[in-house]
This record gives C-alpha cells, structure tokens and sequence, in this order.
C-alpha cells in the first residue's frame, strides 16, 4: 500500500520555505509544527517512524519562536522549523532508546549531543525521536524492541536504515528536517529507498558525542527532502566540538548554501556504474546512467570510470563486527540473547577475529583511502547508484530468496566511502516500474562537502523530487 500526503499545506514545505513564511508572517512556527503534528497523527500507525512524538514540548517550543518572529529577533537560521531526531543521538532530558530493551540508557541524558546542541541553538523545534535498529548495526529498521518501520511509497517495503524512521519521517512531510547517522549507508540508503536526500558529510565535519561504538566509519548528517535543507542544516550542524576530538576545527568561511546555484559546468565527474564488481538491478542501473548523461548536459565533462579498488567488503566487516562486539562487552550472556539476532551473529563472528586480522583490514583501508584520494586528483565527483537494488520487503536483513547473508552484501556502493570518510550524498534520480524510488550517490573528495551539495542542486533543479502520492511527470 502506498501513502498518499495531501498536498498544499505547510507540511510539504521545505525548511527555506518555512522560513520565508515566518518571515512574512503568512504562517507562524505554531501552524507548521501543528501541520507536522497532523501528518505524524495521520500515517505514522503505518508506518512506524517515531519512537516517541514530544507534542507538548514542540508546540510550546513552537508558541516561543512564533513570540520571536513576531518581534523579528529569531533565535537562529532554523527557528521554528520542525525537526526530529534519531533515537541513537543524545538529547538533554530523555533516555535514549537505541532501538533496544537491552542497549538503551536507564537515565536520561544530562547533555544535548553536539548536533543537538547546534540545532537548539539555531531555534529548531524538536518533535521527538525517530527509529532506528539496535544500536544502527544494520540498514535496515527493525528490532525486537520497535519492531518494523515501513517505507511510505509501499508499506510493503522496508524504508531501509538505519536512520529509516527519519527517512520514512521526511518523505511523509512529518517534519521538515532529520538528524541521521552514517556507519555504512545509514543515511544514504534509506535516502535512496525512500525518495528524500541525505548527506554524509566529510567525516568530523559534524562532531559527535558521545563517540559511536562503530568508530571512524561513523558519521552524523541531514535528511530532508531538498537539497537547499540539507545544506542549510549541515551549515548549522557543522563546527568543532571539544567533546569529539575528531571534529573538524571552526570554519567561518564554510557555508554550503553559498555557491549552491553555481552548476557542474566544466567539473570532471567520474561515472561509475558498479565500482567493477556490483551486480546492480536494470532498472536502477539504466535511471543512474540516465542521471550521469543529464550532468554532461548540465556542462560537465562524465567520464565512465571505475576507481580501481577490489571489493572492501572484509575490510568492512572487520571493522563493523568489531564495533558491536565492543558496544556489547559488558552485557551479560542473558542480555545479548534478547538482542536482533543478526546483530548477535555479528558479535560472534567478532570473537573470531585475532588482533592481527584488524591491523590487517586497518591496512587495507589505509591503502583504500589513498586510492581514492589519488582518484580525485583527476575527478572532481564520483557518480554511482546509491543502492544496487530497490526496497524489498520489510522485516528482513536481505531480500528473499537472493542468497544472501548480511546487508553489506547489498549495500556496496555506501560502505566503502565510510572506510575513505568521503563526503557522500544521496538524491532521487527516478522510479522503478513499481514505483519504488532510486537514489543516485555523488561522492566527492575529502572536505569537499559543499562541492558535493552543488552537484546534487544541479541535478535536483532538472529531475526535482516528489513525495508519496504526488503524480509522476514521467506517466502524465
């Protein structure tokens, strides 16, 4: 079953919007969180995005922005703007849930996490938290504890993960702007399976507190539904923090809405149809090269190249099963059997990694780190699928019948750009023949997060998004 949105009201609009409309009063904070609030009313039961909606506390956080607006001294650049966050992230005040009975905090948090922090400073308004697996460990939402969140285009579907509570959230207008979180494609495949954008920003651009258990291959970044939000957002989340001592130091000068219309004209953009080893579905692969012709229209000079690196699906895993094996050191034999199964077969499969197999896969990454940076010396933007095939049922970790094991084996083309720290965005470029959407993946260099957004904003301004229920203009 897909959803269907009614179409018009402040639930649809973008956060730049939103703003103009507090600005010229034609609407206030109160009637767009109220607008936001009504969508979560209306589909959420279906599907499953929040773990818990704060209204009380958003709609007084709301009356005191609209106070602000009225006397034109607004907090900050999102005051007012609907806004949720992933049950994985730190918020002053509330238990952080993980997704887990077991993993999740038995007293509230004392301190906002750093995005947080930024995000209440700049006047945000917090509607309440959004699901996510246990601990994130997979790209898909479910758990034992939240149970299925579904995707709105068919409920059928799974919305992907980890961050697919904000995913689901974004696509169905339930608030204008979502924190997720990126270990492996958590941003970047439910983006893709859901119709919406997200970016995984260059790694310690946005600090991160507490550390995640997953490590370096971890990051936090934007959802929403265009690429103008995504850039005003990671504007606000971006900036050092003394807390993540990984984080990026304060840059004025880094404003990624600036220079968003300047176009790919003349960039040397790399095409990438599956890295040289990933069997990708025809349709996504045929929409991906549709997209990669319309940047050589828009002026850039697409050149059909693989980057030259073997699959790092090991070295993934070294890393990954690692990660949740040490989030789960000091959980009794009781405690990790009420776990997600899958996550308690990639904690055993940790125990048999020795110290030197890490070394080795830290090696292996070093070695793929340097090829890409040596990839980008000649291209300015890498170009491939985000997900080598669409959204299968909801519930499980691979698609029935495909052989499969563990997402990884899916999701080829997010996890290695987490062992590089690349900047990484995902956009929609199109819909299968079951009207399921497919995302396209700009990667770009190091740091080069504000070139990455533009290239998205070029490609959004000639094949624009649409939300579950819109009509297709490709049918009409």
């Amino acid at each position: 079953m897909s959803l269907k949105a009614s179409q018009g009201d402040l639930a649809d609009l973008p956060a730049v919007e939103l703003i103009k409309c507090f600005q010229d009063q034609s609407a206030t904070p109160v009637d767009a969180t109220q607008a936001a609030l009504d969508r979560i009313d209306r589909f959420d039961a279906q599907v499953n995005a929040f773990v818990d909606v704060d209204r009380d506390g958003a709609l007084k956080a709301a009356e005191e922005s609209t106070k602000r607006w009225q006397t034109k001294q607004p907090m900050g650049p999102l005051d007012g703007v609907p806004t949720t966050i992933k049950d994985i992230v730190w918020i002053k005040g509330y238990r952080t849930g993980f997704g887990s009975d077991v993993l999740n905090m038995k007293e509230a948090a004392t301190e906002d996490a750093p995005c947080v922090a930024r995000l209440r400073e700049a006047g945000a308004v917090f509607l309440g938290t959004t699901h996510t697996p246990e601990n994130g460990w997979k790209a898909l939402t479910d758990s034992p504890s939240c149970g299925i969140t579904r995707n709105p285009w068919n409920t059928d579907k799974t919305p992907g993960g980890s961050s697919g509570g904000a995913a689901a959230a974004a696509a169905l207008g339930m608030g204008a702007l979502h924190v997720g979180t990126d270990g492996g494609g958590s941003i970047r495949i439910p983006s893709a399976f859901t119709g919406i954008t997200g970016i995984k920003p260059s790694f310690g651009r946005v600090p991160a507190y507490p550390a995640s258990a997953f490590g370096t291959v971890a990051h936090v970044g934007p959802m929403a539904r265009t690429v103008d939000d995504l850039a005003l957002m990671l504007m606000v989340l971006a900036g050092a923090d003394s807390r993540d001592w990984f984080s990026m130091p304060a840059n004025r000068d880094f404003d990624p809405t600036l220079g968003l219309g300047k176009g790919v004209r003349g960039l040397r953009i790399a095409y990438s149809p599956a890295l040289g080893y990933v069997d990708v579905d025809p349709e996504i692969a045929a929409a991906v090269h549709k997209a990669a012709l319309s940047f050589e229209q828009l002026g850039a000079h697409v050149e059909e190249v693989d980057p030259g690196f073997d699959c790092p699906l090991d070295t993934f895993h070294k890393h990954w099963f690692s990660g949740a094996m040490n989030r789960t050191r000091d959980l009794t034999p009781d405690e990790i059997s009420k776990l997600d199964p899958g996550l308690i077969e990639i904690i055993e499969e940790a125990r048999s990694f020795s110290l030197q197999d890490y070394l080795s896969a830290m090696d292996k990454r070093a070695a793929l780190g340097h090829r890409m940076r040596v990839f980008h010396d000649t291209y300015d933007l890498l170009l491939t699928p985000t997900v080598a095939l669409p959204a299968f049922d909801a519930g499980l970790e691979v698609p029935a019948e495909s052989g499969l094991k563990r997402w990884t084996e899916w999701a080829s083309f997010s996890y290695p750009f987490n062992l590089t720290q690349q900047p990484a965005c995902s956009i929609p470029c199109g819909f299968t023949s079951h009207g399921l959407p497919i995302g396209l993946q700009i990667v770009g260099p190091m740091f080069a997060d504000e070139l990455v957004l533009r290239a998205a904003k070029a490609f959004e301004d000639v094949m624009p998004s649409r939300m579950p229920g819109q009509p297709n203009p490709d049918r009409n």
